[in-house]
């Protein structure tokens, strides 16, 4: 079996609706804007095909040689609000189309 590295998928229930989100990135240096950037989660609905990415702000600089961010670690409840506010920014997760990219703020909203 090939192995693939893509990010493990993790539930959630948003408004009654299943949906899978997994971590895009890693909060990271950006070398295009000379900034940190903050988290970003992928995010659709279990029966659809359409994606969000939801871009967190960067937060504070991680300390040398700190352990990076695990998916387990990230709260369900600002994962619950990013997919909400997302939705209430124009997303469709059960229509056809590209991959939309929203920013929201440190709480998700």
């Amino acid at each position: 079996m090939a192995k693939t590295n893509q990010a493990p998928e993790f539930p959630i229930e948003v408004d009654g609706a299943p949906y899978v989100w997994r971590l895009q990135r890693q909060p990271q240096w950006s070398s295009d804007t000379n900034a940190w950037r903050g988290m970003a989660i992928a995010v659709r609905h279990k029966d659809g095909q359409r994606e969000a990415v939801v871009e967190f702000p960067a937060g504070r600089q991680p300390r040398f040689g700190a352990p990076m961010l695990k998916p387990q670690h990230i709260d369900p409840a600002l994962v619950s609000n990013a997919i909400a506010s997302a939705i209430g920014a124009g997303w469709a997760p059960l229509s056809r189309g590209k991959t939309v990219a929203i920013e929201v703020d440190e709480n998700g909203c």
